[in-house]
């Protein structure tokens, strides 16, 4: 980053500029809210927050402009910008800070996360400024001009309240698993060498189908149809999850928030159990490890659908899928090892 292009001193302000957005946004990353006694409205919340937000995007607006065209501003008036751009900055950060963790951690994180972003945006536009000719509007100003507009936009996207938040969350938790599952079936059904795509050219096919330990023997096919019941467990509880959110989820009682956060919480372990359970199946397969994971996504589906089981969310007509799945996760578990253990 260049200091010359802002023509001696008129750089000073903006990197000012860029070192206190740089602590705001790290303050919003780390920092805790500002919990209070009080009610909070938040309707009042997100109207306060979303004309923060506008502010915000409308000052990155008449900053970059400043900046596109000769003649540059003086030092006097690009203090007055920097100040300005600065005080919406601080506002934005301020009213996030309104929002407890009481109305929902999940919901907290997704504007804390929007928030970020926007101030990342921020500084982005500033340094592409500092270190940029400034004979002309650069593609790459516009772009990072854009980029906060972008940022900004997202804000009437973010959920509302923390059910609506974790719905985001098991939406998401929902789509890594499938896609877990598969890459899994893909790898299964095309070939009997899941790795022939990637052998070297120069590697002769012949040698390369040599090596048994580049494919799939007949038992450890066996074995990964119960692993793969297991995933597909995990997949089913998430979208009877997510429906079960959509019937019954509240948030008028605090219990209740705090109970979807905890949903939220032990789903987003599954997608990682499932990962490290798919991956341990690819040959050459290690059955201790296969064994070692399958356990791990087993007790983690358990302790799922018992968090499940306790909540709020499920009702009585729940309870009969809560209990299949828990059913179908003993099956599949001892199915797997059965297998495992034989001939070994």
């Amino acid at each position: 980053m260049s200091a010359d292009n802002c023509g001696g001193n008129a750089s000073v302000p903006l990197r000012n500029l860029l070192n206190s957005i740089q602590c705001v946004r790290d303050r919003v990353r780390d920092g805790e809210s500002n919990e209070s006694d009080g009610a909070f409205n938040l309707s009042n919340f997100w109207d306060t927050l979303n004309q923060a937000v506008k502010a915000v995007s409308q000052e990155a607006t008449k900053f970059s402009l400043a900046f596109s065209k000769p003649p540059l501003p003086s030092q006097q008036d690009g203090e007055k910008l920097a100040e300005s751009i600065l005080k919406s900055v601080l506002t934005l950060s301020t009213v996030y800070y309104w929002l407890p963790k009481s109305q929902g951690v999940s919901l907290r994180r997704q504007v804390r996360d929007a928030t970020v972003q926007v101030l990342e945006g921020v500084m982005q536009l500033v340094e592409v400024i500092l270190s940029s000719p400034l004979q002309s509007l650069t593609q790459e100003q516009l772009t990072s001009t854009g980029g906060v507009w972008s940022a900004c936009d997202q804000f009437a996207q973010l959920p509302k309240d923390n059910k609506a938040a974790v719905l985001v969350v098991l939406s998401a938790q929902s789509g890594v698993v499938k896609d877990a599952i598969e890459e899994v079936e893909q790898a299964l059904t095309e070939s009997q060498d899941p790795f022939s795509d990637v052998l070297d050219d120069d590697q002769e096919e012949d040698e390369a189908r040599d090596n048994q330990d580049m494919y799939w023997s007949e038992k450890d096919r066996r074995v990964i149809g119960p692993c793969q019941g297991l995933m597909k467990a995990s997949a089913a509880c998430l979208r009877k999850l997510m429906s079960a959110v959509k019937m019954h989820g509240d948030v008028s009682l605090p219990q209740n928030v705090a109970q979807l956060d905890d949903l939220a919480d032990i789903t987003k372990e599954l997608s990682p159990g499932i990962d490290d359970l798919a991956l341990c199946l690819y040959p050459p397969m290690d059955c201790s490890e296969v064994d070692n994971n399958l356990s791990k996504l087993a007790a983690l589906l358990k302790k799922a659908l018992e968090i499940i089981r306790s909540s709020h969310v499920c009702g009585e007509s729940d309870l009969t899928w809560v209990q299949f799945l828990d059913g179908a996760v003993d099956h599949n578990l001892q199915k797997a090892r059965d297998l495992i253990q034989q001939d070994s």
